[in-house]
């Protein structure tokens, strides 16, 4: 392992366990390739772990990306996180896919059919945060998780198979602010097809898919930024709810 990337993954691990940011300008960002990026991820995961799920990127025009979630950063609604005051925090209402099975082989017939078998459709809330203070490189960024801070999941729906998971209904609120209300698009190629992006990138990354893992698949409302202090409320027509209270914290 290059000694840059693992001083990387280091100072992230520390960030992560003292809530103190690594300054951006103070690891190298601007010639890390994607492989830099997941390598550092991996690394971290090793410490911090176990992983447990992903997040995918399809945005048209841009490179395929993933990063992991840990598991200690997966809650379930209506969660509760405690925040500094001064950190402002993203927050996305997704569709995502909780895996209940070992996925099947990629050779199978009628393997679409199969693999949703082994999925069951949530509602969540991404909570984005960064480990790096100042403007940081996209691969510092997407060594850093993507800036994954935090996961809230609502309730499984198991029979979701036949529905148009490009397009959904939803509301989000923040408080008394209005984030989203109605329809809104899943960024890429819906939610199934992401998934199976996911799924073809990530072989055996920080240990590959597992049952039990949360798959998300892409913010339905951009990327607002709030204080804590705030409510937020999620709902996705015919998917389900999700909530959580952002508390301030010193």
């Amino acid at each position: 392992m290059r000694a840059d990337l693992a001083d990387l993954a280091s100072r992230l691990i520390t960030a992560r366990r003292t809530g103190v940011p690594v300054p951006a300008d103070a690891v190298p960002g601007g010639d890390l390739t994607d492989s830099d990026a997941y390598a550092v991820q991996a690394l971290v995961a090793q410490t911090l772990g176990p992983v447990g799920g992903f997040k995918v990127a399809c945005k048209p025009g841009h490179p395929r990306i993933m990063a992991p979630i840990l598991a200690r950063d997966i809650l379930g609604t209506p969660a509760h996180l405690a925040v500094p005051a001064s950190e402002r925090i993203g927050i996305e209402l997704e569709l995502g896919f909780r895996v209940l099975a070992p996925l099947p082989p990629a050779d199978v017939p009628d393997r679409d059919a199969r693999l949703a078998d082994c999925l069951s459709l949530v509602p969540v809330i991404e909570i984005v945060r960064t480990r790096l203070a100042g403007e940081a490189a996209p691969m510092l960024k997407l060594a850093d998780n993507q800036i994954n801070g935090a996961l809230v999941v609502g309730p499984d729906l198991p029979d979701w198979r036949g529905r148009d998971l490009s397009r959904v209904t939803a509301r989000l609120t923040a408080g008394n602010r209005t984030l989203l209300d109605g329809p809104a698009e899943v960024p890429g190629f819906g939610a199934f097809e992401n998934f199976k992006v996911l799924e073809a990138l990530v072989g055996e990354h920080c240990g590959g898919l597992r049952p039990g893992h949360v798959v998300i698949t892409g913010s339905l409302n951009g990327l607002p930024w709030l204080s804590p202090g705030t409510v937020i409320k999620g709902r996705i027509e015919g998917v389900g709810a999700v909530a959580l209270a952002l508390e301030s914290r010193g």
